[in-house]
């Protein structure tokens, strides 16, 4: 036992020195400290208690700063809490650490429960941490507005002028760069806030590509530090080029109020900072972020989450405590399923996503915050991004390559006749044919999205195969390039950006910013890069803004379902193209992106719509335009048949099939949610079906309501049904029972108005009155007063005059209809029409 104990004791003694604690040489007896010393030990810890701590921390004035209570190894540090709490209470401190020499817990008493570490705090840190007192409740009720990080900007933007005059308000904020939260974010920020309400210190919010991470989380790293919840912050990026993107950002919205430094820009300095920027590469190199204090930061933002903590990077962001907060673009739902083999990439992915959603306490599956790719298409205040429209274009080589047996090639090597079989994975690997990647670029560039003010080719990513590959491409397209726009290019209409070319980091930037090699010269004084297309491996694919995208070609696979939806999020930012016309009057003309294009050699979009093996199959209404249907494809899971020597067949290739695919507002299917699955299961539950087949509506809504909606594994509500279907309006109880049960679809807000004056109609008997002009002003009256809060509200105070500014319905129609049938109308709908079922505010 003792043996054990001088065991444990040995391990906490280094953990204190390496964390620049003393200890007294003499470890029996009562405390006793010189003003040398920071720690001060008490008698055998595990079985001779005589009232006083195992360890004692003092402070620079000898007063205790924290208890410290040991355990030997085999014990679990937190059974000593209560015990340690005693401690810390008659000793008046307020920190405690726990530890039985492998397994450590910090405590703060005054806020939250015991977190583990795995190094122990300086006294620098913990005098730091003494001076600050957190406090949920300010931090719960903070009121966020749409202007929460503008008024960081801009002090005195509520009361300005031309912000609260409507018709100069959008060149006001314009003018100006302000930031103003869009609807969403700010509900993000306020799930934050319940969230912590409710106890919580880990969220997860997952929100689409392009929807504006990063400016949300500025908004809650000024909610935290305003609040007095966060001394300091540690937003972590797991890509280089993600730094100073980050600290860019932070500086341009909330730049005025808080200190933003890079790491390993300033790694002597970062404690003048209040937000502090790294990847996570960097505090993993010779396990730096050990010379950190593990409460150095209060809030810890992991940026696309189930990579920065994937791996080792956990061991960084597990060595903070503190609150911690994720994002992440890549929903988890398409990953619930498990598979039978181990090793595949699905499986990887879904264990690495399954673990993200557990590390932020989310096992149900249900985020803090939600907001997907068809959230913003169809969000009512937006959109706020744009889908795709998906060319299909296979050449005769990548259709065999694609097929289940393969392309086959017959050789005579040495004499020897030999038969080989490659597959989509090969390609620009094992695999090589020139002609194909000169289809390639030659599809490219006939049936890329052109610049809608320029007329050239619009911006473009391209993702390739490999460094080699990219090389390939992009010597390919500057030749065509040259011979199709004379004059225009100088062997820079594409460039390579990869991580073995020399500035390529700085090249992306430059792309984002219009003047990768100069600004266009296809019209004069136009802000668009000359370089019209970036050539890339893996540099581009996360976190990379460039709005202006019209173009994005995979001449590469893709597996990871992940990797697909951030490579496809680099497209869906809302743009508006714009240029002053200097020749007519300096006039202005704007357009509006509506929708990118993706050009796809390798059938990636189809595999992840059709070939993937999600856990609902559904399949997403397709608009096709001259086409000739693929044969079906399936994709190998495992890793191909290793051949010990590329083969360059140098055979012809052409264009096979050109498919094109709009992408309409239900998305594709791997950003919709899985309601089939839902579905199913309800109807298989008896305690539902039973009632429901024999005409107990009444049960059958009980069960709906209290042990079907809302339960944790499908997470599945009224509003996620509404926005499944693309409902303009909210849905009764039954309405949904009908739609689970008989497949019934629900009819839009239009419709359903209709049915309802139908309705009326029929109850009241008023066919014959209501006919012609007195059937249209009736109707419209009807219509008006659901959907127009002002015609109501005018109309139930008897504000008649009012309406005649609303456009919704006449003065002429009222009078025409005259006060009785006014009335009639009125009170049906109050007696019979949910109202704000109607009216959708998101």
């Amino acid at each position: 036992m003792a043996q054990k104990e001088a065991k444990a004791r040995l391990k906490i003694n280094k953990l204190l020195e390496a964390s620049g604690w003393r200890l007294l040489d003499d470890e029996k007896g009562p405390a006793n400290v010189d003003v040398e010393n920071k720690v001060n030990l008490g008698d055998d810890f595990e079985n001779t208690r005589k009232g006083f701590a195992d360890y004692l921390l003092l402070d620079d004035n000898q007063k205790p700063i924290a208890v410290l209570e040991a355990k030997r190894e085999s014990i679990a540090p937190l059974s000593a809490k209560e015990q340690a709490r005693d401690y810390a209470n008659s000793l008046h401190v307020r920190y405690i650490i726990l530890s039985n020499g492998n397994t450590h817990y910090l405590w703060d008493m005054q806020f939250g429960n015991p977190e583990p570490i795995s190094s122990f705090p300086t006294l620098h840190s913990l005098e730091d941490d003494k001076e600050w007192t957190p406090d949920v409740d300010s931090l719960v009720n903070e009121e966020v507005s749409n202007t929460y990080i503008a008024e960081s900007q801009m002090p005195e933007i509520k009361s300005h002028p031309d912000y609260i005059n409507e018709n100069t308000r959008k060149d006001f904020i314009e003018n100006n760069k302000l930031k103003i939260l869009r609807n969403y974010q700010v509900n993000a920020i306020k799930a934050v806030q319940k969230s912590a309400q409710n106890g919580k210190k880990r969220f997860l919010l997952e929100m689409a590509t392009g929807t504006g991470k990063t400016l949300t989380c500025a908004a809650i790293i000024k909610l935290f530090m305003k609040t007095g919840n966060a001394q300091r912050i540690l937003f972590l990026v797991d890509r280089i080029e993600l730094e100073n993107q980050a600290k860019k950002s932070f500086s341009q919205s909330i730049g005025k109020d808080y200190i933003v430094k890079v790491w390993k820009e300033d790694r002597d300095n970062w404690k003048t900072a209040d937000i502090v920027v790294s990847t996570v590469q960097s505090l993993l190199a010779s396990s730096r972020y050990k010379d950190f204090s593990p409460n150095d930061f209060d809030l810890i933002i992991s940026d696309e989450a189930h990579r920065s903590i994937g791996g080792n990077a956990r061991a960084v962001f597990e060595y903070f405590t503190g609150y911690k907060i994720g994002l992440t673009a890549t929903p988890k739902d398409f990953l619930k399923n498990t598979t039978q083999d181990e090793n595949s990439e699905k499986e990887f992915e879904r264990r690495e996503l399954l673990d993200t959603y557990k590390t932020f306490g989310c096992e149900s599956g249900q985020p803090t915050f939600r907001y997907d790719l068809k959230d913003g298409v169809n969000d009512p205040d937006g959109p706020f991004l744009v889908n795709p429209v998906i060319y299909d274009a296979r050449t005769n080589v990548t259709s065999q390559l694609l097929a289940d047996e393969g392309y086959a090639v017959h050789r005579v090597v040495d004499g020897e006749d030999i038969d080989e079989n490659f597959s989509i994975r090969d390609f620009e690997k094992t695999f090589f044919n020139e002609e194909t990647n000169t289809v390639f670029c030659e599809t490219f560039m006939k049936y890329a999205a052109r610049d809608p003010l320029s007329g050239e080719i619009g911006k473009t990513i391209i993702f390739a195969v490999s460094q080699k590959h990219a090389e390939k491409i992009t010597q390919i397209l500057n030749q065509i390039a040259m011979k199709q726009f004379p004059g225009k290019y100088n062997s820079d209409f594409a460039i390579q950006i990869t991580s073995n070319v020399r500035d390529a980091q700085q090249f992306t930037i430059n792309f984002s910013e219009n003047n990768l090699r100069g600004h266009t010269n296809w019209l004069s004084d136009y802000e668009s890069s000359k370089a019209r297309v970036a050539v890339t491996v893996g540099m581009m694919t996360t976190g990379y803004d460039c709005s202006d995208l019209l173009n994005l070609v995979f001449m590469r696979p893709v597996f990871s379902p992940s990797d697909f939806i951030q490579m496809k999020g680099r497209g869906t930012r809302l743009h508006t193209f714009k240029y002053i016309d200097y020749n007519d009057g300096e006039k202005l003309i704007e357009v509006k992106k509506e929708n990118f294009r993706i050009i796809d050699f390798f059938a990636v979009c189809e595999y992840f719509e059709e070939k993937y093996d999600y856990n609902a199959p559904l399949v997403v209404p397709r608009q096709t335009q001259n086409i000739t249907i693929p044969a079906p494809v399936n994709y190998p899971i495992n890793p191909p048949i290793v051949i010990n020597r590329s083969v360059d067949l140098g055979e012809n290739d052409e264009l096979k099939d050109l498919d094109e695919t709009i992408v309409g507002k239900e998305g594709m299917r791997v950003d919709r949610e899985m309601f089939r699955s839902f579905q199913d299961e309800a109807k298989s539950n008896n305690e539902l079906a039973e009632p429901y087949n024999n005409g107990k509506i009444d049960e059958a809504l009980h069960v709906l309501k209290t042990k079907i909606l809302y339960k944790p594994k499908f997470y599945m509500t009224p509003e996620k049904i509404r926005k499944i279907f693309n409902l303009d309006r909210r849905l009764t109880s039954r309405e949904i029972l009908d739609l689970i049960m008989s497949d019934k679809i629900p009819l839009t807000k239009a419709e359903y108005i209709q049915q309802k004056f139908d309705e009326f109609i029929t109850d009241k008997n008023l066919g014959e009155e209501l006919v012609g002009e007195a059937y249209n002003n009736a109707f419209e009256l009807f219509d008006a007063y659901i959907t127009d809060s002002r015609v109501s509200e005018a109309i139930d105070n008897r504000n008649y005059g009012l309406i005649a500014g609303f456009g919704s319905i006449t003065m002429d129609q009222l009078l025409l209809l005259g006060a009785e049938r006014i009335d009639q109308i009125v009170n049906y709908i109050r007696d019979y029409i949910d109202i704000e079922k109607l009216r959708v505010k998101d």
